[in-house]
C-alpha cells in the first residue's frame, strides 16, 4: 500500500504534542464523497476534553518558547522546508480534498500548491515585521516590541480546504505564535497531513495542532476557552457572530473573521471587452462551483449591454466538463453535500416564485451517479432586494441586474448586509475611480486575471460590515497575528 493511500484510509483524530490521539468524544460524523454520494469515512464528533487536552499542549508549548523566542532565520528556516514538503505532498492533499468536498483536482487556482507559494511568502515575511521607536524626552527610551499573541485557534471552511488552513495557521506561525487548527468536519484529512509535514520540517511538538469535529462542539469549545489568545475564522456571518460572543463571554479573546459575502460584478458599456468580461465573470462562478466567498454572484450591467453580457456568459457556462472530483478531465464537480445541494436547489426554485427568469441552467445533474451536482445557473429579471440577490448562496448562482447610471450602480453595489469584494469593467479610468470611492468593498477594476503574477501574495483585504473584521494577507495580515507591546525605559 503507497504512503498515499495509506493517508487516504487513515482514521481522523486529533493532533496535538506531536502525535494522533484518540477523541475524548464516543459520538461520530459521517463524511460522504459528494461526488457519488458514498460514505467515505467517519470522524470524532469532538468535545470539550479534546479541545482541552489540544489547548494544553499549545500552550505549553509557547510558554517554553522555542518556537516563539526562535531567531527569525530559524523560523523562516523551518517555514521554508514545511513549504517544499507542501509541495511534494500536493498531489495527496488535493486529492483528499477532492475526495471529501469536491474541488476538482484539476483546480489550478487555491490548491496546494498555491498554498505552498503561500507559506513561502511568509516565510519570508518573518524579519520583515518591524517594531517603533517614538520620540521622547532625553531621559527614557519609548518602543513598540511586535510580540505574538499566544494560543490562536484557526477555525477554518471547507471550500478550499488546504490552501485556507495555510491562510491561517502560515502568518500566524511566522509571527511565533502556537496554532490550533480545526478543520471543517466536512474536510479534516488536508489539516491533519499538514500537521504531520509541520512536525517533519521542524515544527516543535504542539506548535501546530488539529482538533477534529463539529462547529457547534469544538468550534465553540475553543471560543469559550480561556486559554486561546486568538481566534481567527473563516466561515458564515451567522457563526462568526457566535464568535465574537463566545470571546466576551469567556476571556475576551481578539477575534478575526472573514465571513459571507455577495459580491457585485460591474459592467458598464463604455467599451470595455465584453469577451473579456463575460470569461471572467463565468468562469470565476464555476471555479470550485462558485463555492467561494468572494465570488462576483452579482452581475450589474449597464442596461444597453445587459442581453449581450447574458448571452456571452451563459455561453462561457456551458463549456465545463461536469464530473467526478478526483476525474483529472473533470472542471465543475459536485457541491459539498447533500445539505448544501438541498439549500442551492431551495434559493433556484425560490428565486423563481419571486419573478426572475431562469435563463440558464437551474437543474440538478448526473443524478445517476449519486453525487451533489448542479449545473451553472444564471438568473434575470432579478430585483436588487429579491432573496437571491441578497443571500450568500456558496454555488454556481448567477443573478443579472440592469442599472442606468453609476450611482445606481453603487446604490445597487453597496445594498447588500456585505462588504467583501467587487468587481468593476470600465474602460474609463475617472469610471474607475469613482466606483471605488463609492464601493465599501475591497474592489477590483477590470477584474481579469493581471499581465505577469500581480503583487504575488503581497495584498491585503479588510472586509466591512457584516463580511467580517480584521486584515488578511500579506505583511499586514501577518501583523494580526501579533501584539504591540510597549516598553518605556526611564534611564535618568
Amino acid at each position: 500500500m503507497s504512503l498515499a493511500t495509506q493517508h487516504i484510509d487513515a482514521a481522523v483524530l486529533p493532533f496535538f504534542d506531536g502525535a494522533f490521539s484518540d477523541s475524548a468524544s464516543e459520538a461520530t460524523v459521517e463524511v460522504t464523497n459528494p461526488s457519488n454520494g458514498e460514505r467515505l469515512l467517519s470522524i470524532p464528533a469532538g468535545c470539550e476534553m479534546d479541545v482541552h487536552r489540544v489547548v494544553t499542549s499549545a500552550r505549553r508549548a509557547f510558554d517554553c518558547g522555542e518556537w516563539g523566542e526562535a531567531s527569525p532565520l530559524l523560523r523562516a528556516r523551518t517555514l521554508n522546508r514545511f513549504a517544499d514538503l507542501i509541495t511534494q505532498h500536493a498531489s495527496l492533499l488535493d486529492t483528499l480534498d477532492a475526495g471529501e468536498m469536491g474541488k476538482p483536482v484539476s483546480l489550478a487556482a487555491l490548491n496546494a500548491a498555491a498554498a505552498a507559494g503561500l507559506m513561502r511568502f511568509f516565510a519570508g515575511a518573518v524579519d520583515k515585521v518591524m517594531g517603533d521607536v517614538f520620540s521622547s524626552d532625553k531621559n527614557s527610551f519609548v518602543a513598540h516590541r511586535r510580540v505574538p499573541r499566544g494560543v490562536v485557534a484557526a477555525v477554518v471552511p471547507w471550500n478550499f480546504p488546504t490552501f485556507v488552513a495555510v491562510l491561517k495557521f502560515a502568518p500566524a506561525l511566522a509571527a511565533g505564535n502556537c496554532v490550533i487548527l480545526k478543520p471543517s468536519e466536512l474536510a479534516s484529512r488536508s489539516a491533519l497531513k499538514l500537521a504531520e509535514l509541520g512536525l517533519q520540517a521542524g515544527l516543535p511538538a504542539g506548535v501546530l495542532n488539529v482538533v477534529p469535529g463539529l462547529g457547534e462542539t469544538v468550534g465553540r469549545s475553543l471560543g469559550m476557552h480561556m486559554d486561546v489568545d486568538m481566534v481567527t475564522f473563516t466561515g458564515s456571518t451567522a457563526v462568526g457572530k457566535l464568535m465574537l460572543q463566545y470571546a466576551a463571554q469567556s476571556n475576551m479573546k481578539v477575534v478575526m473573521t472573514e465571513c459571507g459575502g455577495k459580491s457585485p460584478q460591474i459592467v458598464f458599456a463604455d467599451g470595455i471587452d465584453l469577451d473579456e468580461a463575460s470569461d471572467s465573470i463565468a468562469d470565476a462562478l464555476v471555479t470550485n462551483q462558485g463555492q467561494i466567498c468572494s465570488v462576483g454572484s452579482r452581475v450589474l450591467v449597464q442596461r444597453p449591454i445587459a442581453n449581450e453580457v447574458v448571452d456571452r456568459i451563459v455561453a462561457r457556462t456551458r463549456r465545463i466538463v461536469i464530473g467526478d472530483a478526483l476525474d483529472p478531465s473533470t472542471t465543475f464537480g459536485p457541491l459539498a453535500s447533500a445539505q448544501q445541494h438541498r439549500r442551492i436547489m431551495q434559493y433556484i426554485e425560490g428565486a423563481q416564485t419571486e419573478g426572475a427568469k431562469l435563463v440558464a441552467g437551474g437543474r440538478s445533474v448526473l443524478r445517476e451517479s449519486g453525487g451533489y451536482f448542479v449545473e451553472p445557473t444564471v438568473f434575470t429579471n432579478v430585483i436588487p432586494t429579491a432573496r437571491i440577490a441578497q443571500d450568500e448562496l456558496f454555488g454556481p448562482v448567477l443573478t443579472v441586474i440592469p442599472f442606468d447610471d453609476e450611482a445606481e450602480a453603487i446604490r445597487i453595489a453597496n445594498s447588500t448586509i456585505y462588504g467583501l469584494m467587487a468587481y468593476v469593467w470600465t474602460a474609463s479610468l475617472s469610471t474607475g475611480m469613482r466606483m471605488a470611492k463609492g464601493i465599501r468593498s475591497s474592489i477590483v477594476i477590470n477584474a481579469a486575471a493581471p499581465i505577469g503574477d500581480g503583487p504575488g501574495h503581497g495584498f491585503s483585504s479588510e472586509p466591512t460590515r457584516q463580511s467580517g473584521i480584521g486584515v488578511e494577507g500579506g505583511i499586514a495580515g501577518m501583523e494580526s497575528y501579533l501584539r504591540r507591546q510597549l516598553v518605556w525605559l526611564n534611564h535618568a
